[in-house]
């Protein structure tokens, strides 16, 4: 597929300010622009950046109703009440749930927990939930990464006699629902200085709170940063402000002491001895813990990271372990017949936005089958199925394009919906689903440009072999940890050509392992293109060509290296 590379334009003001940077902080000029990029433009600012601290989290009292949360809390642990901590089943959720359940575990013996079956009870807060809360005599439940709009469930906990405290990251709707306290940093009215918390890190700003009130150090709560490390980048939230130092410090929990149940699928995942990344929590720690609510129930991966048996560990991970490798194999099948769909539509070059149906497709993999097909055919994607009585679904977006608003526009052909800018879930009635599909691709129509269904490649900079070495490698580091809005930076070279060594690798032959070279330096440059061997010959043949990609450090044999990972190659004379 064809992609559009844009390349960031600096203006006289930025020039400026890199120079100062250069100057007062000694960095190299490509970091000092990728900084002033970021609006990290300040001597202060980029100690900050480089050196996330603790002491810089926000009061947790400054979120509305914080204060009538704590108290509630400390009411509950002083009369030795039930507590039921209730979450998604998604990571987010999971890590939430098992980090307020491992923060509060000292305090009280009557602690429960409860995620909902993806299947029956869906997402969010439940009836069904209600009533066990009921039959068991708990008067309090803490509900994290949703119950936002659970605006008829609160109602009927409330005349059950039962209070919610809910820690929420979605977006509210006008009316919020009648809960004892709502926790969450996009309320309208709150004026929290950061609103993009995950949900598990709306549940350790609780925590943090009911420390701070019950003189309990803040030394406690660090080893539960590891949790909000995994939420914040499984959920995809920015990795900026707050959310950059509680995965910072997460990480270093991670590499350095993770607990038992975290260390488990550590080492069924493949990281053992690993410098564990965001992009490896994305990957491989993620999806295992995600397979779980995805398969079966996602109390079994709250049981895995509540666990403090090296033993139970290793069983809880190898059976999570064979759950993700259902889930892949579903996954595939899935998409496939997704694909057969779509190519059966005689219209799909007019169309701007994919619908597809199945009422028997599993329910647990349709938001990653969603995310394959807008990858693919770059265009936002609703993949849907039957739960029960409705039809329910994912849905994933392109850039520029506002998911969550487009379905808002659909709400009054829905029971239920929510998400984000990028991605959504919704549910609807049957009787309706003509009616959706006609009106989602009727927006989709009407809202996406042409140029919008070219992939864009975003290129901080343009740079030399001789601008890459290890000062530049050394201070890219310290940018970590990246995600979304601190992107892993893009750069881009031109007229470079092949050294000699380029050649197809991998076991279909699919790769490109590259040796090149330009004219500001003579010794190769090493990068793999994966997925990209079509490019082989025309390298081969010593034509230029202009590369755009990441700058890595590669570990092969104890010997550490530079190596770039290519994203996209063009001929030099295509510019």
């Amino acid at each position: 597929m064809t992609k559009r590379w844009h390349i960031q334009v600096h203006t006289e003001e930025e020039h400026q300010l890199c120079e100062k940077l250069v100057e007062e902080m000694r960095l190299s000029a490509v970091v000092a622009r990728l900084l002033v990029k970021r609006r990290i433009a300040s001597s202060d600012g980029v100690k900050k950046f480089f050196r996330p601290n603790l002491n810089d989290l926000h009061d947790p009292f400054l979120m509305p109703d914080m204060d009538k949360a704590v108290k509630r809390l400390n009411k509950a642990l002083g009369n030795n009440e039930k507590i039921l901590i209730y979450g998604d089943y998604d990571v987010d959720g999971t890590s939430a749930v098992s980090l307020v359940y491992r923060f509060l575990r000292p305090f009280s013996t009557m602690l429960d927990y409860y995620i909902p079956d993806r299947y029956d009870e869906g997402y969010g807060v439940s009836f069904r939930s209600i009533d066990y809360a009921e039959r068991n005599g708990i008067r309090l439940v803490i509900a994290l990464d949703c119950g936002i709009k659970a605006i008829d469930k609160i109602k009927y906990a409330n005349q059950k006699g039962i209070d919610f405290i809910i820690c929420d990251h979605h977006m509210p709707d006008n009316e919020l629902p009648e809960a004892l306290a709502v926790l969450d940093a996009k309320r309208t009215d709150s004026h929290y200085p950061y609103e993009h918390l995950s949900g598990c890190g709306v549940g350790f700003k609780f925590m943090q709170a009911f420390a701070m009130s019950n003189d309990i150090s803040f030394t406690n709560l660090e080893c539960l940063l590891e949790l909000t490390a995994i939420s914040i980048a499984s959920d995809i939230v920015p990795i900026t402000g707050e959310n950059r130092i509680l995965a910072y410090y997460g990480l270093k929990q991670l590499n350095h002491s993770p607990s038992i149940g975290l260390q488990g699928i550590i080492n069924t995942s493949g990281l053992a001895g690993k410098d564990i990344t965001i992009s490896d929590i994305v990957f491989k720690i993620g999806p295992r813990i995600n397979a779980s609510g995805r398969m079966l129930n996602g109390r079994e991966a709250v049981d895995l990271l509540l666990v403090r048996d090296e033993k139970a560990a290793r069983e809880k991970s190898e059976n999570i372990d064979l759950r993700n490798d259902e889930r892949r194999e579903m996954d595939r099948k899935i998409t496939d017949e997704a694909n057969a769909i779509i190519d059966e539509m005689t219209d799909m070059e007019d169309r701007k936005g994919i619908v597809v149906y199945n009422p028997d497709w599993h329910k647990g993999v349709i938001g990653i089958v969603a995310s394959r097909l807008t990858e693919k055919y770059y265009r936002p994607a609703v993949v849907l199925t039957k739960s029960g009585e409705l039809v329910t679904g994912s849905a994933r977006s392109i850039a520029g394009f506002d998911m969550y608003k487009a379905i808002e526009n659909c709400r009054d052909l829905l029971e239920n919906f929510g998400g984000h800018t990028y991605a959504a879930g919704l549910s609807l009635r049957e009787e309706n689903l003509e009616a959706f599909i006609e009106r989602f691709t009727r927006i989709a129509l009407e809202e996406i440009t042409d140029e919008q269904m070219l992939p864009q490649i975003d290129i901080d900079e343009v740079i030399a072999f001789k601008d890459i070495n290890q000062q530049l490698m050394n201070e890219l580091k310290r940018m970590n940890p990246f995600g979304p809005e601190n992107d892993k930076p893009v750069f881009c070279s031109y007229n470079v050509r092949d050294a000699g060594g380029s050649r197809i690798v991998g076991k279909d032959g699919t790769h490109l392992k590259l040796e090149l070279i330009d004219d500001t330096a003579r010794t190769p440059m090493n990068a793999i293109a994966f997925g990209m061997s079509e490019h082989e010959r025309y390298v081969k043949e010593g034509h230029p060509v202009d590369i755009c990609y990441n700058i890595e450090e590669n570990v092969y044999g104890g010997t550490t290296s530079i190596q770039l990972t290519i994203k996209d190659i063009r001929p030099s004379n295509s510019r």
